[in-house]
């Protein structure tokens, strides 16, 4: 007989084999479990809604997006002089639409954009 095997089969290299082999059955076993909770979990929710459901456009067709210019609101002053004001004293913050609609646009000769390397005004 050939002892040498044996003396192998013994040795602390074998536990490692099998070690290896427990811990990849336990991981997968984790593994399938978590994909059958996952499954419950998601017969467990509502179903997607149907293709009536879904949402539609309105009669009048899709809303377009407007843009208008607003008249600014100067922030107010306390009246002992400080700068500072809580939200509570601000009041209603409103605006209204500005009589002028044009856009501003930039001045001749400025840079167009900060670090623009333009000379600037001038």
């Amino acid at each position: 007989m050939n002892t040498a095997m044996y003396e192998a089969a013994t040795g602390a290299q074998v536990f490692g084999y099998v070690l290896v082999l427990v811990v990849g059955v336990a991981l997968v076993a984790g593994l399938l479990w978590a994909f059958r909770l996952g499954v419950a979990v998601r017969k467990r929710e509502p179903a997607p809604p149907l293709p009536e459901e879904q949402p539609t456009l309105p009669p009048s067709g899709p809303v377009r997006e407007t843009s208008e210019m607003r008249e600014p609101h100067e922030v107010p002053r306390t009246e002992d002089g400080n700068d500072r004001l809580t939200p509570h004293q601000l009041g209603n913050v409103g605006s209204t639409r500005a009589e002028d609609q044009r856009r501003p646009r930039w001045s001749p000769g400025s840079s167009g954009s900060f670090g623009g390397g333009g000379g600037g005004r001038t």
